[in-house]
């Protein structure tokens, strides 16, 4: 099956499954939809992080760039134009708003990032009141990006962690400090994705979320959905189809909603 036609058919299953607001009987998701997935109100603007990412979509300089999770059928040179990797490895902006407001419903003090990029959902994250986000980078150019980014927007709650997350996340984990929101957005695998989860899962608060993007895009991602969809630490989830939402909250009751942004 070909990429574009497996990921036409994920479409196609997703819209007959999915639901809105009239057919959520749970008072906890229906709280949710309402407010999170499709709010009536929205938050103030971040013109400067919008700002920086036209900047990215204009820039045509070139750094190198090494693939370490899932090749990519993009690009075949290991250096490649800030333009290019803006293009498709960027967060749209309704899922970079999407994703702050997961992370104000849930008052989350600790958030974790898998896959900076160039910083862009971070600094979205990062203007979460007192949080304290940890976002976890593998190839050195993207980190430096991101940085220099996190250094020119004021993002003072930001810690860029640079290497390998296979060594770098469980060093970090050896903190116990609870997690409130976790995104896992790096190796588009199955194995590193179940590995990455099952390590965050451990130090997940009750009421935590963790985003798991891209589920929809590959094979192996929608396997690594379906698989922690049926977690024992899983009560519930949400599937947007480009992200998948976990809740660790154990009031819920093992529901699974099918929704679009």
């Amino acid at each position: 099956m070909s990429h574009r036609f497996f990921q036409l058919k994920e479409f196609i299953l997703h819209w007959l499954w999915q639901v809105d607001a009239h057919s959520i009987h749970s008072p906890f998701f229906f709280d949710f939809y309402t407010h999170v997935i499709r709010p009536k109100n929205t938050f103030a603007a971040f013109e400067d992080i919008e700002q920086l990412r036209q900047d990215l979509l204009a820039n045509t300089s070139t750094v190198p760039l090494a693939d370490l999770g899932a090749p990519s059928p993009l690009f075949n040179s290991a250096t490649r134009s800030i333009q290019a990797i803006a293009k498709t490895s960027l967060v749209p902006t309704p899922w970079a708003h999407l994703f702050f407001r997961i992370a104000a419903h849930l008052r989350a003090k600790r958030i974790v990032e898998l896959g900076t990029s160039m910083g862009i959902t971070t600094l979205y994250l990062s203007r979460i009141k007192d949080a304290a986000v940890f976002t976890f980078e593998g190839n050195r150019s993207m980190a430096s990006i991101a940085q220099t980014h996190f250094e020119a927007l004021g993002a003072r709650h930001v810690t860029l962690v640079e290497g390998l997350i296979d060594k770098t996340l469980p060093d970090f984990l050896q903190n116990p400090a609870k997690i409130d929101l976790a995104i896992i957005d790096a190796n588009h695998r199955l194995d590193p994705t179940l590995r990455y989860f099952e390590w965050l899962s451990k130090r997940m608060s009750d009421q935590g979320v963790i985003i798991l993007d891209d589920i929809h895009h590959s094979p192996e991602m929608t396997q690594a959905w379906n698989t922690l969809k049926q977690h024992t630490l899983v009560y519930a989830t949400m599937d947007l189809f480009r992200c998948g939402l976990l809740f660790f909250n154990p009031d819920l009751h093992r529901e699974h909603y099918t929704c679009s942004l």
